[in-house]
């Protein structure tokens, strides 16, 4: 259904089944999938590009255009996968020409007043808490929870299967399967109850639990962390990916 209170361009692709509630504002140079609803007062801007089965709540806003004083009106996008819930008043820039779009997966939910900056991009599976702002060209990988108010400075990597605690200040990357949290925001554990639940086996839990009492409780540097490591061989495709996070992904250093 189709509202004809709904501000709709013409050369709006809309895919099959979808429901736009009355007041929605959506411009040129939008594609929105099959199985869609989007609720009254939400903005469709242009370059959007939406996947099936999204809800998009009341008051949002997609492909805003970046907060980036570079940008001079270059034709970008933002790519939104499947399956995602998109809360009241979330704002979501499209890309510049620095990457050209801004990406959010499938199966996410990004709760009310968050922000997803310019040219980043979250992965699949994640949550992102109320008033939750991400800066531009930052990177969150699959499974990541940022709890509320939580904000993260520009060209930060956040690894998979984290949890970063409410009103956490991130200005490091962050490598995945951790729990960050206090003030300043620092390495809290591991995210054991989170691992179980995503069906992460007590003996896989182990090794990465290892990884991480090299990495954070050895009182040596990272660097020396990570060949003590590899000396002891046996690692798991979790630990690789630790490594690999730590050594080629990180730009900005891991937090401590």
């Amino acid at each position: 259904m189709i509202s004809p209170l709904a501000h709709i361009h013409p050369g709006a692709k809309i895919g099959e089944n979808c429901t736009i509630e009355p007041f929605v504002y959506i411009e040129d140079n939008v594609v929105i999938g099959d199985n869609c609803h989007i609720m009254a007062h939400a903005s469709i801007l242009s370059g959007t590009r939406m996947g099936n089965n999204n809800k998009i709540y009341h008051g949002a806003v997609i492909a805003a255009t970046p907060q980036d004083l570079k940008f001079v009106g270059e034709e970008t996008t933002a790519e939104i996968g499947d399956n995602n819930m998109i809360r009241e008043n979330v704002t979501i820039s499209r890309g510049t020409a620095s990457k050209g779009t801004t990406i959010v997966g499938s199966n996410n939910l990004l709760m009310e007043n968050s922000h997803i900056g310019h040219d980043s991009v979250v992965g699949s599976g994640c949550i992102i808490g109320n008033s939750t702002k991400i800066a531009g060209e930052v990177t969150i990988h699959d499974y990541a929870i940022l709890s509320a108010c939580v904000l993260v400075h520009q060209f930060s990597n956040i690894g998979s299967y984290v949890m970063i605690q409410g009103g956490s200040r991130l200005n490091k990357d962050i490598p995945p399967y951790i729990i960050v949290g206090r003030e300043p925001a620092r390495y809290s554990g591991l995210n054991i109850i989170g691992l179980r639940r995503r069906g992460f086996s007590n003996e896989t839990i182990k090794s990465i639990h290892e990884a991480y009492r090299e990495i954070y409780e050895s009182g040596t540097i990272v660097s020396t962390a990570v060949a003590r490591i590899k000396e002891k061989g046996n690692i798991t495709p979790e630990v690789e990916y630790i490594l690999n996070f730590i050594e080629k992904v990180s730009e900005r250093g891991i937090i401590g």
